[in-house]
């Protein structure tokens, strides 16, 4: 009996042993970690406290570079994109350039071109003028000799064939000048001396079968001799 009182003492000092050990433990613990955070840096703990927010930011950082990353992008595409329109634009200013020389050039032939058929119309309205006028002065100087009672009745006579044989070639040229006219060429002009023939068309060149055409117009209507007429361009 008395040993079993004796192993309950040894097991409830044992316990008590224990017990004390352990508050002596979690006391010190406390301590030990009241001191580690009264000496702790504050932004360490802010720090580790935190870790999510600093990930969230780097997270952002992320975004925010990709951002960047994409501005630039959008930067390069727009200034690439200001560059080809530049190039598009000078090219279509060169075109436009070009065009304008080309117009130019077109414009400068087109005055020459005028400038030359003025002067060619010119040239056919003052021939026929001139003809014409030597014709009037030629049939006026005959009319005097008709009307002077000075005159004999053979000059008279004379005088009056004259007339009329300047009247016919004028009938006559101006019948083939108009025909002349039928076959493509706007201008022409036909003197007459004697038996020779020269008519002078508005052409930079004729052909063989042109040529041949208007000699046999001018043989059929004035009665003349192919070989005595001749012709010429203008």
């Amino acid at each position: 009996m008395l040993n079993f009182f004796k192993k309950n003492q040894i097991i409830i000092y044992v316990i008590a042993f224990m017990l004390v050990t352990a508050g002596y433990l979690n006391y010190t613990s406390n301590n030990d970690m009241q001191s580690l955070l009264s000496n702790a840096d504050p932004e360490q703990i802010s720090e580790n406290t935190n870790i999510g927010d600093a990930q969230l930011v780097n997270s952002n950082d992320v975004i925010e570079n990709k951002s960047e990353e994409q501005n630039t992008t959008s930067d390069n595409t727009i200034s690439n994109t200001t560059d080809t329109n530049a190039t598009n634009s000078n090219q279509t200013d060169s075109n436009i350039v070009e065009d304008t020389n080309v117009n130019t050039e077109e414009t400068e032939t087109e005055k020459e071109e005028l400038a030359n058929a003025s002067n060619s119309d010119e040239y056919f309205t003052t021939s026929k003028l001139e003809r014409d006028t030597m014709y009037s002065q030629m049939i006026e100087t005959y009319e005097k000799v008709l009307n002077s009672s000075n005159s004999l009745e053979t000059q008279k006579q004379s005088a009056t064939e004259e007339i009329k044989k300047i009247n016919d070639t004028k009938n006559s040229i101006m019948i083939c000048e108009n025909l002349i006219g039928t076959k493509g060429f706007k201008n022409s002009v036909i003197f007459v001396n004697g038996d020779s023939i020269t008519a002078i068309i508005g052409a930079t060149e004729l052909s063989q079968e042109e040529v041949a055409q208007i000699q046999n117009i001018i043989s059929r209507e004035m009665k003349a001799e192919i070989e005595n007429i001749h012709i010429a361009i203008k």
